[in-house]
């Protein structure tokens, strides 16, 4: 059977890697080296690896593997999402180019595009994409290079219509970039939908166990080899091959993790959808979701992440000082459950009119719900709201 051919699963246990061919190692080594040297300059030039910064075995087979999972030609993995994301945008920008963004993104990059951008000379304009009319008008008149977006969104859990909004990017000869963190090739392949480069943190879904840092660049193989030699060979991104082992790793248990993150999500969110003490809850798999037939359409399951609404900034503080299995943090896609405040901590940098204005009120709590057992997730959160007045 050809790798193309194959599942998900196995794909994402075999793709990029084989038995290490010096030593027969089943798995691939960590070449935890920064220079490969060669016996005669012959051999140099024919070698395949010079310098970790640019190309290394250990990283080069995590590339791979995701380039597969994600349906994409070539990938770079980065230091960091942050680092791909960065990297991807800066890339296809020129003097006076101007960028269009959806108006709810993750905290890290909003601050990206409103304070590390302007001042070198590149504008960003923020509308609301589950709003096609709304796309169309601003691609219209912005006429931007990059149009940048992510589906659910963080941390409002909106889903956007990949497939039409690529679309609309494409005829108006622009460049599309999709930060596939929350869905992971696992959920979504936004590549199959339209879109022309995703970049998406892989300290997340894909690493799987909070224990490092990784970013990841997927698209034609034209584009990734001209980051790759311009772009990441001089800013020096690089991920390391130790943190590229540990991603590998986590990937081959992608899938069923995944499976088991979605289903506990559901059951979470139709728990807090039922909470007096809830207002609202934003999860695509349920059906009062305003996307969630969309949702249905582009996605294989709904996604571990969810966000809901208590009745105030001070109940909200209640709830997260309180709960015990539930840990508070920043990130996301851990096998424990992960709680963050995001008016205080992902998105404290965007200003309170802002926030309110996509969704992101200071009783917002959002969640990234692990691999406990759904049961005991929900106990803790049911005594952790009944502490909030």
């Amino acid at each position: 059977m050809k790798e193309d051919e194959n599942g998900f699963n196995t794909k994402a246990v075999h793709s990029g890697e084989s038995p290490d061919p010096a030593t027969r190692a089943h798995r691939i080594p960590i070449y935890q080296t920064s220079t490969f040297v060669y016996e005669t300059i012959d051999k140099l030039v024919s070698g395949k690896y010079f310098y970790t910064r640019t190309s290394n075995p250990t990283i080069a087979a995590l590339e791979e593997k995701v380039a597969t999972l994600e349906c994409g030609e070539l990938a770079i993995a980065t230091a960091s999402g942050m680092a791909a994301i960065s990297m991807a945008i800066l890339s296809n920008l020129k003097k006076d180019d101007n960028i269009l963004c959806s108006s709810i993104v993750y905290g890290g990059t909003h601050d990206l595009l409103t304070k590390t951008l302007p001042p070198i000379g590149f504008k960003t304009e923020f509308v609301d994409f589950t709003n096609l009319s709304e796309v169309d008008k601003a691609i219209k008149k912005l006429r931007p290079r990059v149009v940048y977006f992510e589906s659910p969104t963080n941390p409002t859990l909106r889903v956007i219509d990949i497939e039409a909004v690529s679309k609309m990017v494409r005829e108006a000869g622009a460049l599309s970039i999709f930060d596939n963190t929350f869905a992971s090739p696992y959920l979504q392949q936004p590549l199959r939908l339209g879109v022309d480069i995703l970049a998406a943190s892989a300290t997340k879904y894909l690493s799987g166990h909070g224990d490092t840092l990784g970013g990841i660049i997927v698209g034609k193989k034209s584009y990734i080899l001209n980051t790759r030699f311009i772009w990441a060979e001089n800013l020096g991104p690089t991920i390391s091959p130790f943190n590229a082992w540990l991603i590998l790793r986590g990937i081959r248990t992608l899938g069923p993790r995944m499976k088991m993150h979605c289903e506990n999500a559901l059951k979470v969110a139709q728990f807090l959808e039922k909470h007096p003490k809830v207002k609202k809850v934003n999860y695509p798999g349920l059906a009062s979701h305003p996307q969630h037939d969309l949702a249905k359409k582009q996605m294989k399951l709904f996604g571990a992440m969810l966000s809901f609404e208590v009745a105030n900034s001070a109940a909200a503080q209640k709830v997260l000082n309180n709960l015990k299995l539930c840990a508070l943090g920043v990130s996301l896609g851990d096998t424990d459950s992960l709680v963050e405040w995001p008016a205080y901590m992902t998105h404290l940098n965007v200003s309170k009119q802002e926030r309110l204005k996509v969704g992101v009120p200071d009783e917002l709590i959002r969640l990234s719900v692990g691999l406990e057992d759904p049961e005991d997730i929900i106990t803790d959160l049911d005594q952790a709201l009944a502490k909030a007045s």
